[in-house]
């Protein structure tokens, strides 16, 4: 192990026993939290608004801030993107990071403060490597090497020069010590490239002779660097090129339907993979298990969490449970309130508590990602699991999908859109079409499906219901979409990049009618 590496090793290790103390005591570092944000924001015009100053408890917080959705913070974000000062959050904030999460047309611009950056975003990337060395030390030679980060790209703010807009990775980039610059690669000004399809020529050219021994990013995006990586240079595998490549951190979309393909490129069982939970607004978990993929609740980021039952979501105003209320295996919406001024903020997704001692949880889907045109309430973490099992069957790997709602017997047609919660017509039969894309395809499509369809009728009931006896719904439709057709999806809509990806489930049919279109002119 070199000098760098044993020294960076133990300076890192050195966290790991802050982190006990919130997985000791996860309540009280969550009310310190809690009392630390009112303080912070009593005057700021929010906290004005609804009398921080006064507010004693929690509870009374809950009762009296009502809960968020971008739509309704956003008058008072514009507010800060003009540069007025001090009305959600007290610090200065130049910075906001453009969020789509999937490929819907509308961006959110997301305040992301000078605390949000140090101590959630940044404290997060300390407990990642903290973490992994904690697991893998004395073996690790982590430090060794370079980190490989797939950015995004920045723009200045058109309704105020002094601040700037960006994806989240973009943020994090250009705020980094100049120190980093000599640990990672590529050099910054390739890595904030607007043009993906130059940048990821330009990453594989320019990082082929370094000697990289982690990288992080989307799965579908990195996956792309890899393939152009072995196409430029002749090699069979990634660790022909960075032969002391040793871990893979990863987020944003389950890395289930990706496994398979990352051991094609990392074909080692000396290969780690790190499992995390940030998005734009924060960074919420970490898996810290090695043989568990289950994420740990980072709780001394900033961040006061609430969660909403799913089964209360649709209220007009939910009860929310705060973390010594929450339970094991039932379906929770997320709620945040964060020292980048989101307050009570519903992030939109759901996660599951897998266990309490300490707070450790999966995550379990969108709370817009779902089908239910029938009744089924089928959720990303049904889908997931079942086309897992459907590729085992058949041998296949698959690379992206999304599903919708699909009508048979009725005046609806295909082509229809399928508004969210509609009253079909009496008597027609329903049903799911996926759109998949494969690295390899299944060697058998009926068997691939008839095991989608049987998994999802185990784990979920109300589904099996509406399946027995084709009462409601009918065997899944599949469609098999000719190879790079998202990656033209994604195009077509100016979303190449990795802080974008393809939504799962929807309970409409705009993007499945649109992928087919474009897998039917690839085929003609």
């Amino acid at each position: 192990m070199s000098v760098i590496n044993s020294i960076m090793s133990w300076f890192i290790k050195k966290r790991i026993h802050q982190m006990n103390l919130f997985i000791d005591n996860p309540i009280d570092v969550q009310n310190d939290v809690f009392a630390s944000l009112i303080a912070d924001a009593q005057n700021t015009v929010w906290g004005r608004q609804y009398g921080y100053a006064s507010i004693a408890s929690k509870r009374e917080f809950a009762d009296r801030v009502p809960l968020n959705t971008y739509e309704k913070l956003e008058p008072y974000i514009n507010r800060v993107m003009r540069g007025e000062k001090n009305v959600l959050w007290y610090s200065d904030v130049s910075w906001f990071a453009k969020s789509s999460g999937t490929t819907n047309d509308r961006s959110k611009f997301i305040p992301v403060s000078y605390e949000a950056l140090e101590d959630c975003h940044y404290k997060a990337g300390k407990d990642m490597l903290s973490i992994y060395v904690n697991n893998y030390c004395p073996e690790t030679q982590l430090f060794g090497g370079k980190v490989l980060g797939l950015g995004g790209s920045s723009y200045a703010n058109q309704h105020n020069a002094a601040s700037h807009c960006g994806d989240l990775s973009a943020v994090l980039m250009q705020n980094l010590p100049l120190w980093v610059e000599f640990i990672r690669t590529p050099q910054l000004d390739i890595a904030l490239m607007d043009n993906w399809e130059q940048k990821i020529e330009q990453l594989a050219k320019t990082t082929i002779n370094e000697n990289v021994t982690n990288a992080s990013g989307v799965p579908t995006w990195t996956l792309l660097l890899f393939e152009w990586i072995l196409d430029y240079t002749g090699k069979k595998n990634i660790l022909e090129v960075w032969e002391n490549f040793e871990l893979y951190i990863h987020g944003g979309v389950s890395f289930a339907p990706y496994k398979e393909q990352f051991r094609r490129f990392l074909p080692s069982n000396q290969i780690h993979y790190l499992e995390t939970y940030n998005a734009s607004e924060g960074f919420f978990g970490i898996q810290d298990q090695p043989d568990s993929d289950e994420l740990l609740l980072m709780l001394d980021y900033g961040i006061y969490y609430e969660f909403i039952e799913m089964e209360n979501f649709e209220q007009e105003n939910p009860p929310t449970k705060t973390l010594e209320q929450v339970e094991t295996d039932k379906n929770y919406a997320l709620v945040i309130s964060t020292n980048a001024g989101l307050w009570r903020y519903i992030i939109g997704d759901t996660i599951k508590f897998t266990n309490l001692k300490p707070f450790r949880f999966k995550i379990t889907g969108r709370t817009k990602y779902f089908i239910n045109a029938f009744g089924e309430e089928l959720i990303l973490d049904n889908a997931e699991k079942a086309l897992m099992h459907a590729c085992h069957a058949t041998q296949a790997i698959m690379s992206d999908y999304t599903a919708c709602p699909i009508y048979f017997g009725s005046a609806t047609t295909q082509s229809a859109i399928i508004l969210i919660n509609p009253n079909p017509i009496q008597n027609a039969k329903g049903g799911h079409e996926w759109a998949i894309e494969f690295e390899q395809a299944p060697n058998d499509l009926e068997i691939f499906t008839d095991t989608l369809d049987h998994v999802l009728r185990q784990i979920n009931s109300d589904y099996d219901a509406k399946r027995t006896g084709n009462i409601a719904m009918l065997r899944p439709k599949i469609n098999l979409l000719p190879k790079n057709t998202f990656y033209q999806w994604l195009k077509s809509k100016n979303k190449l990049g990795g802080q974008y990806k393809v939504p799962r489930l929807a309970n409409h049919r705009r993007y499945v009618d649109e992928i087919l279109a474009i897998a039917s002119k690839n085929t003609k």
